[in-house]
């Protein structure tokens, strides 16, 4: 079962939604959830309810005791950035470090990593067949809820130009289904990524190459955040097995390398740079 969620004081998930409701036959069930109808459809005998929020997504840390079925929650969310750049993007939710957006410190969600990546692809996929000049990348994990489900938020950002994109907002939609349909429990590995920006290029090319598929994301200004402990939960809060921790190594700072090193020495899994 899956559960799409957006909020309504959000722009380009409301766009995105209704990109979603009118691609889906969506049927309006007999109850609602903080005063909107709640809504139904099935794709590949996937059940999918869609439900929408009063307060922001990222406050939406007790959503699962509503919803306690899901396999999957889906957040359909804007992206904000100082630079305002056109961005359509997919991450898990989650702290390192102190809970300043929602969510619980040093609480990550469970990344789901193949659906992330099939949004990945399909985002990218579509960006060049409808020629949207928008990047398309993978986010560091970040901000609430923290949430023991395999949850994701896709963004469409990053000012309100891009947010009242109604031809980007059906793309992020149109991933969003294509990621729904391929979702199910399987037997792929997964990548714990460390290193780099906030917008980690190399991890987002690997993916889009197919090289590896990337659970949660460590940017280098958390790393210094980082021990066994917290390490550990990113590797177990991750829907798909480990398989092993890559390293942005340059892409660290040089004052905590050794630290890191150490820390995932405890851990026991393989360790590769690039």
């Amino acid at each position: 079962m899956i559960l799409l969620v957006h909020s309504t004081r959000d722009i380009a998930g409301t766009n995105i939604a209704n990109s979603i409701l009118q691609k889906l036959p969506f049927k309006e069930a007999n109850q609602t959830f903080q005063e909107k109808p709640i809504y139904q459809a099935e794709i590949n005998a996937k059940k999918i309810t869609y439900i929408t929020l009063k307060d922001e997504a990222v406050n939406a840390q007790t959503l699962p005791r509503d919803f306690p079925n899901e396999e999957l929650i889906i957040f359909l969310s804007r992206h904000s950035s100082r630079s305002g750049k056109p961005t359509l993007s997919v991450h898990t939710p989650g702290n390192f470090g102190k809970a300043e957006l929602g969510g619980m410190p040093r609480q990550v969600s469970v990344s789901p990593a193949k659906a992330m990546s099939n949004v990945l692809k399909a985002l990218n996929q579509l960006k060049i067949e409808k020629r949207l000049d928008y990047d398309v990348s993978y986010e560091c994990t970040h901000h609430g809820p923290s949430l023991q489900v395999a949850t994701m938020f896709v963004e469409l950002g990053s000012s309100e130009k891009q947010w009242n994109d109604l031809a980007a907002a059906g793309a992020v939609a149109q991933a969003v289904v294509e990621a729904m349909a391929q979702f199910q429990n399987s037997n792929d590995s997964a990548v714990l990524g460390i290193g780099g920006t906030h917008y980690n290029q190399k991890f987002t090319q690997m993916a889009l190459d197919g090289e590896a598929v990337f659970g949660h994301m460590i940017p280098k200004h958390s790393v210094s955040l980082l021990d066994s402990e917290l390490i550990s939960q990113c590797i177990h809060r991750t829907l798909e097995k480990v398989e092993y921790v890559l390293l942005d190594w340059k892409g660290i700072r040089s004052g905590d390398k050794l630290r890191l090193l150490g820390a995932l020495k405890e851990i026991e899994l393989e360790t590769r740079k690039v």
